[in-house]
């Protein structure tokens, strides 16, 4: 018990931690910004300190920055931070607006502070949270943990926590009816006992906290196991056993008072659409403003090289399968959009001197970014295909749909792994596939951010781009 409530405790201690530093970080930055332009620190300086802070802490409840992030991303944690402060600081200026005070305060003031606090704000919660992964790997702030149910869900989130001792969360036991003999080898000498022996130790405060890893199929089993845990103090989570690696953005939603499962669904939603969309349009106003020279070179280029357009545009499926056109440099004496594709493949001859260079380079994609500009398209994303690919590969490859769940890119996770070019078996389309939605169960900025840098050392060139 003593374990029990030492962790909990922990837990509210570092809660009400990243607020003091919180509040603290806000404050500082601010009169560091007005005493590095020489300001005089003003009634209304204090006042949108006040309130930047009262704002940040209400929007960081909401996206529950205070809450445990032992197994949470470190990306989505500096992305929910900056957005917290993002949003307080438009809630400050929206202020600052109706009352009429914005002319007594320096605009560079309060963009240094901006910029200053959330990158504070980011970096001591990076630092700190490093900080307890090497605490916890020394066994200190760990929380015991205690499986029902040796099964194959149950063994796989047995290796999360071995291959995971960053996180805090110590396998203590497994529990299971079956006899020793019908169970999994791997983790068998974890076995305690069974289910019963687990929930009389779980009243006892053995463990921190319990999950369910039996099959659905035994759902009365499950139900009167939760009744039981219901006596304990223990945290108690249930691990589905259906479709474990199949799932595409799983989360909890409700119909009315009725909970459900999403079990394909896009993570670009609400906040995190509008994080991506300006994402590509940022970054893609930046990228045209530097290559519109080299972009006009190559269109001079691809006019002496053969007769024909600079430009052509190929049919794709975009976002939830919708036809959209992708534009290209023009690489070919002719293109596909049959209903038979053929993939360009080595010494073709359809590819004409100047196209077999900037298919190499992947200079033939850069119009693209005119297609993200349009919305049709992102700068990161799984990478389109032929229409009349799609229809082969959607039937021979499981969940090839799933990766129009999102928008096409430019670039992708696939790609910069090597599973750029041609497919010419089903094992490298299969593999392509994995990569795309390994890409979009794992969608943040700071990912996308890694892809375009990652891009730009190894993703504009490939042996197998012909």
């Amino acid at each position: 018990m003593p374990q029990q409530s030492y962790v909990k405790d922990n837990i509210n201690q570092f809660s009400a931690l990243y607020r003091i530093v919180d509040f603290i970080i806000i404050q500082a930055v601010l009169l560091f910004s007005i005493a590095a332009y020489s300001i005089e620190l003003s009634d209304s300086y204090i006042v949108i300190g006040l309130i930047s802070s009262i704002a940040f802490f209400l929007f960081a409840e909401s996206l529950q920055l205070y809450r445990s992030w032992r197994t949470g991303s470190s990306s989505r944690l500096a992305l929910y931070t900056f957005v917290s402060w993002a949003i307080a600081v438009f809630a400050v200026v929206t202020y600052l607006f109706f009352s009429k005070t914005s002319v007594e305060l320096s605009r560079l003031v309060i963009g240094f502070w901006f910029i200053g606090t959330a990158f504070s704000l980011v970096i001591w919660r990076m630092l700190f949270r490093l900080y307890l992964f090497k605490r916890r790997r020394q066994g200190l702030n760990t929380r015991k943990v205690a499986v029902f149910g040796l099964t194959t869900s149950g063994v796989r989130l047995a290796n999360e926590f071995v291959n995971h001792p960053e996180t805090g969360f110590t396998l203590d036991a497994f529990f299971d009816d079956r006899e020793p003999e019908r169970l999994p080898e791997e983790y068998r000498e974890h076995l305690k006992g069974g289910v019963n022996s687990g929930v009389e130790l779980a009243r006892k405060g053995a463990f921190d906290v319990v999950y369910i890893a039996l099959p659905l199929a035994a759902q009365k089993r499950i139900e009167s196991i939760l009744r039981e845990l219901g006596d304990t103090t223990v945290d108690v989570h249930l691990v589905p056993d259906f479709f474990t690696f199949n799932l595409l953005h799983a989360r909890l939603t409700h119909v009315g008072n009725t909970q459900t499962i999403s079990v394909y669904e896009s993570p670009l939603s609400g906040l995190a659409s509008l994080a991506k969309r300006i994402e590509d349009m940022v970054g893609s106003i930046l990228i045209l403003c530097g290559i519109a020279i080299p972009m006009l070179v190559i269109a001079m280029l691809i006019k002496l090289d053969s007769r024909g357009p600079v430009f052509f545009k190929q049919l794709r499926y975009g976002l939830d399968g919708k036809a959209i056109k992708v534009w290209k440099f023009r690489s070919m004496t002719v293109a596909d959009n049959g209903a038979v594709v053929k993939q360009a493949t080595k010494g073709d001859a359809r590819i004409t001197k100047l196209g077999a260079v900037l298919r190499r380079t992947s200079l033939d994609e850069l119009p693209q970014f005119i297609n993200v500009i349009q919305g049709k398209m992102s700068i990161v994303g799984p990478r389109p295909h032929a229409v009349a690919h799609n229809e082969e590969y959607r039937n021979l490859v499981d969940f090839y749909m799933l990766r129009h769940k999102v928008k096409p890119g430019i670039t992708g996770w696939a790609q910069i792994n090597g599973w750029r070019g041609e497919t010419d078996t089903l094992d490298k389309m299969e593999k392509r596939i994995d990569f795309d939605l390994e890409y979009i169960r794992n969608w943040s900025i700071l990912f996308d951010i890694k892809i375009i840098f990652l891009t730009i050392f190894k993703g504009f060139i490939n042996k197998n781009a012909y």
